[in-house]
């Protein structure tokens, strides 16, 4: 069997990008200072406070808000994994010495049920998040122990761990609602070497659509824990705690009907008459065992935690036909339900996939969150397997469906990322189910651990992110250094450092994006015998290095994308695109409004470099045909043969960075010539 590859410690890893650098920057020096203070002013810490005080009642916020907390403990550790931070530490702690305190004897840990219904503790495992919050606390003690080498938080996750081991499946068979504890169990059993934690992962990935736990939870809802407590009504949170009503309520955006670029109405009113049945197994993907699901459905976010979960069990337990199955998951899923950008997830209902080939641009749901799932499980995929074609969807899925959740500021997020917009869409400082601007954190705080891998015989690179990494192949320390012009520019150097001549391979991921490559060692040309039909793919270099460095030029150029015939919002449209870029257009820049412009697939563009606009963005220029308005002040209607166009000046701005300007419209998808 495979053995695998492993990712560095993020210790190893130094990040010195001119793009990523000054991202990450913002989002330790004002990011993760500003969520604390969204912490204490949202209540989420007073819970922990309150609960741990014995009193009872006035639960702050969504009955799910311990996460938030634990993700930016998770964010903070990693940070401190790279860098000392006296002050960030002792905030840590703090938080830390709160969340202990509120823990139970019996290691069960959950504020909202402590404060609010402690009598019902597991009787409502869809709807009341607690393995979903448990899942969150052990990544974060995983995360605080490797940076800290304290176990302070590490025994209060191992507690809460040793208590579902005793409930799960003993006296309750059943899975959570909301994915996460999957995938976190594997990260505990990893840092604890206690099999019982891997055991537990594996059951909860097989059991979920075995049993008829949920079915019996909607029909015995005056026995259980419901949202009846819960006097909040953010994102449409039912207080009967119904699976296809969007019982969770993690739902950040407005909730819209049919797209009206829909091709088939009736089908859309399906799919919203769907959304209101008392039950929905696809919605947490309990519809069928996993093996036998033939699709991705439901909650986007939930899915990919789970197949992340999943995924690990596979690698552990040397699963193969599993690992298969969920490759063809994957397939459907980029084949299918994947919009341009990376983003997943197509309806605001549900915050969940729907069918093959609906992707709404204006109605996008594309959930940051869900891009985060995206990028962890295409990590592991890749781990378990070493398909370029994971570590591919990585980077466009950061470029394009991570960063827009982020302002360039730091301090505003969105929750959803819509391909189209009329000027009135958003980001905001802060959402009442604020699952996903401590997820952002948390991702780009470790982004170390994505740009190499190791294995028996080599290296990895997996993206292309300046930078130094400490490595190691079969005990032989081996430094590279790197130094890349993505997003803007194809040319990376790679400087090789050995402390004496050793045999390894060398494997470089050539981007899907990449219209040709070139590669040199040392001003050698190396035959690639790779063309553009063969990415993404790795070109592996294997001869015994010694100090080397390594130019690799990738080509770089405007690409105009047309979408499948049957995705009816994009029939007609075309999408710009760049190396791992998307790009969009955007009211400020334009004189006319969006939907007048149209761009001809033949067209050239031009792409300049603008280091005062955006922080620095490389624009594309070129023309588009736009209406004339001669001879219509006076009409609403006349023969098409009568209408002329003209051409005008277009400038497209890189997707991630939109909204960061004067209000506007913004389009993702442009009307073909």
């Amino acid at each position: 069997m495979d053995t695998g590859r492993q990712s560095p410690p993020i210790e190893t890893v130094t990040i010195d990008d001119e793009f990523f650098r000054p991202r990450r920057e913002i989002n330790r020096e004002v990011t993760i200072e500003y969520q604390y203070e969204q912490l204490e002013e949202a209540g989420t810490l007073e819970n922990f406070r309150r609960a741990s005080a014995g009193e009872r009642g006035d639960h702050n916020g969504m009955w799910f808000q311990d996460s938030d907390a634990y993700k930016w403990i998770e964010a903070a550790s990693y940070v401190l994994a790279s860098r000392d931070d006296p002050d960030l530490q002792v905030r840590v702690e703090a938080v830390i010495e709160l969340i202990a305190a509120a823990q139970a004897e019996d290691g069960y840990l959950n504020t909202y049920f402590a404060l609010e219904v402690p009598d019902k503790r597991w009787s409502n495992l869809n709807t009341m998040h607690e393995l979903y919050c448990g899942g969150h606390l052990i990544e974060a003690a995983v995360a605080h122990y490797r940076a800290t080498g304290k176990e302070s938080l590490l025994d209060v996750a191992t507690d809460f761990a040793d208590h579902v081991d005793r409930m799960f499946p003993e006296q309750i068979d059943g899975a959570p609602g909301h994915q996460e504890i999957e995938l976190a169990l594997m990260k505990l059993a990893a840092v604890t070497d206690e099999e019982r934690y891997r055991d537990l992962a594996a059951y909860f990935v097989d059991v979920r659509g075995t049993t008829d736990r949920f079915a019996w939870e909607n029909d015995h809802r005056e026995e259980i824990a419901t949202l009846d407590e819960w006097e909040g009504d953010e994102g449409g949170a039912e207080g009967d705690g119904e699976i296809g009503a969007d019982a969770d309520g993690e739902d950040g955006g407005d909730v819209d009907g049919a797209d009206g670029d829909d091709e088939d109405d009736s089908a859309e009113e399906d799919w919203e008459d769907a959304e209101v049945e008392p039950y929905d197994a696809s919605y947490n993907q309990a519809h069928a065992p996993l093996r036998d699901q033939e699709a991705v459905e439901g909650h986007a976010v939930r899915a990919m935690y789970y197949f992340a979960g999943a995924t690990d069990v596979a690698a552990a337990t040397g699963d193969d036909d599993l690992l298969a199955h969920l490759d063809s998951l994957w397939e459907n899923m980029t084949q299918r339900r994947l919009y341009v950008t990376g983003g997943i997830g197509s309806q605001h209902p549900g915050e969940r996939f729907t069918r093959d080939y609906h992707l709404p641009n204006d109605t996008a749901y594309a959930e940051t969150c869900a891009a985060i799932g995206s990028v962890f499980w295409n990590q592991r995929l890749f781990e378990a397997t070493g398909d370029a074609k994971y570590t591919d969807l990585i980077e466009w899925t950061l470029y394009n469906a991570v960063l827009p959740g982020v302002d360039l500021d730091g301090t505003e997020f969105f929750y959803d990322n819509p391909l189209a917009s009329d000027g009135n869409r958003h980001r905001e400082g802060w959402f009442e189910c604020a699952c996903c601007p401590p997820n952002l954190a948390r991702l780009l705080a470790s982004l170390e651990r994505y740009l190499y891998a190791t294995d028996d015989t080599g290296i990895y690179v997996n993206q292309y992110v300046g930078g130094t990494g400490e490595l190691s192949v079969a005990g032989t320390a081996i430094s590279i250094s790197q130094n890349s012009d993505l997003p803007w520019d194809g040319t990376v150097t790679l400087d090789i450092d050995v402390a004496e001549p050793t045999a390894f391979d060398l494997r470089l991921r050539v981007p899907d994006w990449a219209e040709d490559v070139s590669i040199t060692v040392d001003g050698e040309a190396v035959d690639t015998a790779v063309d553009a039909t063969d990415a993404p793919t790795y070109v592996s270099i294997d001869r015994e290095w010694e100090d080397a460095r390594i130019t690799v030029e990738f080509g770089m150029s405007v690409e105009v994308l047309e979408a499948h015939p049957a995705v009816a919002a994009d029939a007609g449209r075309v999408a710009l695109t760049r190396g791992p870029l998307v790009y969009c257009l955007e009211g400020v820049d334009h004189d006319r409004p969006l939907h007048q412009y149209a761009i001809d697939p033949d067209a050239t563009f031009e792409a300049a470099h603008h280091d005062e606009l955006l922080e620095g963005v490389t624009v594309l220029d070129g023309e588009a045909t736009v209406p004339s308005l001669d001879g219509w002040d006076d009409e609403l209607y006349r023969p098409a043969v009568e209408t002329a166009t003209e051409n005008v000046s277009i400038t497209a701005v890189p997707y991630y960075a939109w909204d960061n300007r004067d209000p506007g419209e913004m389009a993702v998808w442009v009307r073909e010539a």
